[in-house]
């Protein structure tokens, strides 16, 4: 890979005291109370920031209560995979921002809120970085193992997803599509390992998820839209520009409407109407809350981007928590 160019003096950002990343959150759990000596191995794997954890596993608690109600009720079973696919969304994502890592890291040496970064930073070797990728990944397959054979079959499927990934700012400018398709897998291999099959429901709400990723990851690389601009790395932020606002807000409505179309799906053969109801009810809120997002939103404003971007998890807690309570009624 060539060496990107240098950045513009006024526009470098030094790495902080101790190693700490540029745009984690101050005083988080990996800064102060983590060992010293993984600290690098915890912040390549962005654990001193979780809202990729929370997108990640998101989509699965989405199949798992959609699939309860649609059946009457939690199992035993339902909550073991629920832990587990949050433990496994921490391990995979902690392994894919590794992987991302190791192939951007000439790149993230060039802008400025990614090159305190371990590898940028020379806190870490690439050396170390695949050998801590490759633990990440064995323990999660481990997870992945208790699950039902589709849903094992569909999670080694996903690791095209995942290896192509970090390319995809080099050859297309829809990067972001590539990330959802990724980071909403676990819509499908859930409702696997829940049901021991597929069907249209989890289908569309994976289709669902996939808009969500390019609602808010487009948000998200505003940040970093001159910057990239700069070194030719290419996103739906450069793409979009000043349009900005009306793809958001076709994404917007392409989530909700994929999203309810997936809870009818699912529940409508149900007797009783309520848990259909109360499942609409919160795609209603999460269309809302994106809503909210949409309002805020100042494309030149990257403090805001971000905060706005890990609203997201929000976002997608308020239909997980609506179809959890479908399962009640």
């Amino acid at each position: 890979m060539t060496q990107p160019p240098a950045m513009p003096e006024a526009r470098r950002e030094t790495q902080g005291p101790n190693g700490t990343v540029a745009d984690a959150p101050r005083g988080n759990w990996v800064d102060t109370l983590a060992p010293a000596a993984s600290r690098p191995y915890l912040r390549l794997s962005r654990a001193d920031r979780p809202i990729g954890t929370w997108l990640l596993w998101l989509p699965c608690l989405w199949a798992v209560a959609l699939a309860a109600a649609a059946r009457g009720g939690f199992t035993g079973g339902d909550l073991w995979l629920m832990l587990s696919a949050g433990l496994g969304a921490f391990l995979m994502r902690g392994a894919g921002c590794t992987w991302n890592d190791i192939t951007d890291r000439d790149i993230d040496a060039a802008v400025a809120r990614t090159r305190s970064r371990p590898l940028p930073s020379g806190q870490i070797s690439v050396r170390q970085a695949v050998i801590w990728m490759g633990a990440q990944a064995m323990v999660a397959a481990v997870i992945l193992f208790t699950y039902h054979p589709l849903a094992i079959a569909l999670g080694v499927g996903s690791l095209a997803l995942v290896a192509i990934y970090p390319f995809a700012k080099r050859f297309t400018w829809w990067p972001q599509a590539f990330l959802g398709l990724a980071f909403n897998w676990g819509a499908l291999l859930l409702w696997a390992a829940a049901e021991g099959s597929l069907s249209v429901a989890p289908v569309l709400l994976y289709a669902a998820g996939f808009v969500w990723t390019l609602f808010y990851d487009t948000i998200y690389a505003h940040q970093d839209r001159e910057d990239d601009a700069l070194i030719g790395v290419r996103s739906t932020a450069r793409l979009f520009d000043r349009n900005t606002g009306r793809w958001l807000a076709g994404f917007l409505i392409a989530t909700v409407t994929l999203m309810a179309a997936a809870v009818i799906a699912a529940l409508l053969p149900l007797a009783s109407p309520w848990p259909l109801l109360i499942a609409l009810a919160g795609v209603w809120a999460m269309g809302w809350h994106m809503l909210w997002q949409l309002r805020q939103l100042n494309i030149d404003d990257p403090a805001l981007c971000l905060r706005l971007f890990r609203a997201n998890r929000d976002t997608g807690l308020i239909p997980a928590l609506f179809l959890a309570a479908a399962t009640l009624v």
